[in-house]
Order: C-alpha cells, then sequence, then structure tokens
C-alpha cells in the first residue's frame, strides 16, 4: 500500500491486550496446514517463539489451544483444539466488525473537511522541519521556471519556484491545497539588515519563540503573526553572535528554490 492510499484512520485490533493479529495469523495457518513449522514461517515466528506465543495464550485461556500427535497413519502434526478454532472465529467476527466501525468513521471523517485535511497533512512524512500549509495564489510558467505563490493559513505568503516540467507533473493550479517544504537548515534568520535589501524571495518576520541549544548548532522557533512557526538550523556561533533570545524580533529568509511544493491531486 502506497502512503497517498493509506487510511488517516487505523486501530489495531488485540485480545486481553496480546493477542494481535499476528497471533490469529498463526492460528489460521495452523487450521490450514496442520504444521507448526510452516504456520510459524507465514506468521513471522520462529518455530520456538510460536510455540511461546502459544503456550502463552493457553495460559490467558486457561485452555491448550494447540493438539500436538506424533507419527501414527496420519503422520503426526499440529492442530487447533475446539477452543482453538471458537477464539480464531471470534476473532475474525470482532476484526469484520471493528474494520466496519473504522469505516464508519472515516465515512463521518470525510464529511469534516478542516479535520480531514489536518489529518492528511499529518500523515505526511518528510525529514523537512517546516511544512507550512496552504492555498496555491497564483501559478506563474515559464519556459524552464515556474513561480508559484502560496498563501499560508497564517496570512502569510510563500513563493516557490519549481521547473515548469514538474509544475505540469503536479498540475499545480490556482485555488489548490498545497504544502510548502523548507528544510532548517535553508532558513537563515535576519535580526538587523543594516538598510540592504536581500535578494531571497520569501522573508518572513516574527518573534523567536524557542531556542534549542546543540552541541554544534541550534534549533531556533520563531513565531509569526498568527500562529505559524518557522524553523531555523543555526551554528551555535551564529546564535551566540546575534545574541538570540525568546522574544526577540528575527526575519527568516530563504530563496524560491529551497521551497519544495506538495499537492494532493
Amino acid at each position: 500500500m502506497s502512503s497517498q492510499d493509506r487510511p488517516l484512520l487505523q486501530g489495531e485490533l488485540r485480545l486481553a491486550g496480546r493477542l494481535d493479529g499476528r497471533f490469529f495469523d498463526l492460528l489460521a495457518a495452523l487450521a490450514l496446514t496442520g504444521s507448526l513449522q510452516k504456520a510459524a514461517k507465514v506468521a513471522g515466528y520462529s518455530y520456538k517463539g510460536a510455540w511461546l506465543v502459544l503456550d502463552a495464550a493457553s495460559a490467558l485461556t486457561h485452555s491448550p489451544l494447540v493438539d500436538t500427535a506424533t507419527g501414527g497413519p496420519g503422520g503426526g502434526g499440529t492442530r487447533l483444539t475446539a477452543e482453538g478454532e471458537a477464539l480464531l472465529i471470534a476473532w475474525r467476527k470482532l476484526q469484520a466488525r471493528h474494520d466496519a466501525f473504522l469505516r464508519e468513521q472515516a465515512d463521518w471523517l470525510a464529511t469534516q473537511p478542516a479535520l480531514d485535511a489536518l489529518l492528511k497533512r499529518m500523515s505526511m512524512k518528510t525529514t523537512a522541519r517546516n511544512q507550512f500549509h496552504g492555498r496555491i495564489a497564483s501559478v506563474t510558467p515559464g519556459p524552464a521556471t515556474t513561480t508559484v505563490r502560496v498563501d499560508l493559513d497564517g496570512g502569510q505568503a510563500i513563493t516557490a519556484s519549481l521547473t515548469t516540467l514538474a509544475a505540469q507533473e503536479l498540475q499545480v493550479r490556482t485555488g489548490m491545497a498545497a504544502l510548502a517544504l523548507v528544510k532548517s537548515s535553508e532558513v537563515v534568520l535576519v535580526t538587523d539588515f543594516g538598510g540592504y535589501k536581500l535578494s531571497a524571495r520569501n522573508q518572513l518576520t516574527g518573534a523567536v519563540s524557542r531556542v534549542q541549544r546543540g552541541a554544534v548548532s541550534s534549533l531556533i522557533g520563531l513565531t509569526l503573526p498568527g500562529g505559524t512557526v518557522v524553523t531555523a538550523s543555526v551554528t551555535n556561533d551564529a546564535v551566540d553572535a546575534l545574541d538570540l533570545s525568546v522574544g526577540q524580533p528575527a526575519t527568516a529568509v530563504f530563496k524560491a528554490y529551497a521551497v519544495m511544493l506538495a499537492v494532493r491531486p
């Protein structure tokens, strides 16, 4: 299953807090094969691990879940006891009800667009510390490069520069919901422009709200009006030189080409 297809709501069913889907895969494989060795392989257990988990489950149910025969006309093997079969049937019924419950909640979630959008943003996994949500306000295509402006939820705007081919593949258009991703190492903090103007397209002014010092570098959180937070990775020498502290006004500066754009088709 791709990350795009992964459901927003997930839940793991466990019986007695310990018996999970993997355990019941073991029981189901045992019922089909009559071989603990084969069933363990199907469920991802070692042979010894399968015996241990079956022993632990039998202690919970106070009755054996499997019967083992050695040799004889049938060639021996392992089969589920009546208790084991009943437990497997109960699991399948509960799992079906559990899946139906999750589908019902997913249908409800689809009627809550704001919450649905929030969970979709949270489901994206990336190393970029800065993930700014907004909507595409303008698209300016060029022969090789396309410029996209994203109006953020907090009221600011970010400009992204991407290849025209990438813009076409993403099918970017005005009004689309988008995420602007920026690595913290791409963000430069400015506390005093000294009368100069910078060529960097993105310049977001706010106040330092966090200084997390590390061995070599520090993570600086800059809160913008509206509550959006920009994180910058700054060397400790630079923190000391700028005398950065919580409450200090500063501007987060990064170039348009440092912005990666993410959209949902």
